[in-house]
Order: structure tokens, then C-alpha cells, then sequence
């Protein structure tokens, strides 16, 4: 939510605003893998490769989580329909970066403090690496 100078809330921006219309849609309609992959095909340059291989990297190593959309954005749930992890797209969301999240029903848990989420400029070996223990460990 936008504050404004004096810290007084002013609203939701136009782009949180359009994805919680786009979870509202989607919970009206099933979706799945082929509503993800059209998802991603929307994206544009970098957040379009990085979804995409992410995308593939999900389906290799944890083949029980399924693809669905969440707010707009491609996510993987588990088999009781819980989104474990989700990326979200620089341009979506007008940010510096994508970024790859975590929910607690991933079950990352480290000590009394783990992160949820990461920033993503690009995926090299090492990213992927990463994400496929993270994938595996949810």
C-alpha cells in the first residue's frame, strides 16, 4: 500500500489493485499449468526467461507441486492446493527486480530466522543450483 508524505495511507497502486482482480478471477476459474504458461508467455524479456526456466526447474525437481496462478503470477501448490513457492515479475509490479518467494507451507524453516523470499536479476548456475535445494526441501 502507497503512503503518502505524511504517512497517511492513500490506497492500493493501480498494479496491486489489477492483481488482487486477477486472484479474484482465478478463484472463480480453474487454472493450472497451461494458465501459468500463458502467463508467462505475457511476460517480456528477462522476467519471461527467468519464469520460464523457473518454471522448468519447479516441474523437474519437485514434480508433486502443481502450477496454477496466483494474483497473476505463476505459483506451485502442494497437494493440498497451498502455494509453497511464486515468482513475481519486475515489470508486474514496476520493481527493480523478480522475485522468487516462499511461503510457510514450504517449510524452509532455519533456526529462528530463514528468508522467504529473493531477489532475482538473473538465473546463473549457482541461482539454479539454489532454487533446486530450495524446491526440493519444500
Amino acid at each position: 500500500m502507497n503512503n503518502n508524505q505524511d504517512n497517511k495511507s492513500i490506497g492500493f497502486t493501480e498494479e496491486e489493485r489489477a492483481a488482487m482482480r486477477e486472484r479474484a478471477q482465478e478463484l472463480k476459474t480453474a487454472n493450472g499449468e497451461s494458465a501459468v504458461l500463458a502467463k508467462i508467455a505475457q511476460m517480456q524479456g528477462s522476467d519471461r526467461a527467468m519464469a520460464k526456466r523457473l518454471h522448468e526447474i519447479i516441474k523437474a525437481n519437485a514434480p508433486i507441486l502443481t502450477a496454477k496462478t496466483w494474483y497473476g503470477m505463476p505459483s506451485y501448490a502442494n497437494k493440498d492446493g497451498k502455494v509453497v513457492c511464486f515468482f513475481q515479475s519486475a515489470q508486474k509490479f514496476k520493481s527493480r527486480y523478480s522475485t522468487l518467494g516462499f511461503s510457510d507451507a514450504a517449510n524452509l524453516d532455519e533456526d529462528a530466522m530463514w528468508p522467504t523470499s529473493f531477489a532475482l536479476k538473473e538465473l546463473t548456475t549457482a541461482e539454479e543450483k539454489r532454487i533446486i535445494a530450495l524446491v526440493k526441501k519444500a
